[in-house]
């Protein structure tokens, strides 16, 4: 679990006026990196050979070219395939999360393509059968995509039903509000702007405290074979 006051902010290759802050990456033996990108005015990220996931978290964020090109505003978010060059930049002073992995095909199913979209016109459907905890996928799914990325918004009180111990590992970056986390045999209380990273198998629960919802940005592999 790492939390903004531990933060350490340095460019990544490529980015011209923008900041990293690399949450995880392979080398803690994750499969993906995951880190907020904070841009100056005129800042842009770097290129990447591998498939690109950015959600904007402030500001305004500007995809050049393609289908998917335009601005991009807060609960904006952008997919962009491996291999493909699309320029982002920010007019202004920005940040977005950026998730990045290498792809993994699957015989039978082409590669996805590029799409844009918006988490609030996205169904927001219960988790559990829990109305107060309800989930959004931002990934569509189906076994084109090797990953999933939602956001879980719990009202206050509201919590996962199980402790929950899996194969996929997890990217989670807290949005707003705040609760207790339980990582193994410990637990932590959490904010706005934490970031946790869960390796498989990690036993995992949640539950939100306070007055205002919790919500958390959350990837994790998927429809792929564990043996690859």
């Amino acid at each position: 679990m790492l939390t903004p006051d531990t933060f350490v902010r340095a460019p990544l290759p490529g980015m011209v006026n923008a900041t990293a802050i690399v949450h995880v990456s392979p080398a803690v033996g994750a499969k993906f990196t995951q880190y907020t990108a904070e841009f100056e005015p005129d800042g842009s990220l770097g290129p990447t050979e591998a498939q690109r996931f950015i959600y904007v978290i402030e500001g305004d964020v500007v995809i050049e070219g393609d289908a998917a090109g335009g601005h991009l505003g807060p609960e904006e978010f952008v997919y962009v395939p491996a291999g493909m060059p699309l320029a982002v930049r920010a007019e202004t002073r920005a940040r977005a999360a950026v998730i990045e992995k290498p792809f993994q095909p699957l015989a039978g199913f082409a590669a996805p393509e590029v799409f844009r979209g918006d988490e609030n016109a996205i169904a927001s459907n219960p988790f559990a059968a829990d109305p107060d905890l309800r989930v959004r996928l931002l990934i569509p799914e189906g076994p084109s995509f090797d990953f999933a990325v939602n956001t879980m918004t719990f009202q206050p009180g509201a919590a996962l039903p199980l402790v929950e111990i899996h194969v996929m590992e997890h990217g989670l970056l807290m949005l707003a509000g705040g609760g207790i986390y339980r990582l193994g045999e410990n637990w932590y209380p959490v904010t706005k702007g934490d970031f946790i990273w869960m390796a498989p198998y990690c036993p995992q629960w949640f539950g939100a405290l306070g007055k205002t919802p919790a919500k958390y940005l959350l990837y994790k592999d998927f429809n792929r074979n564990p043996l690859c």
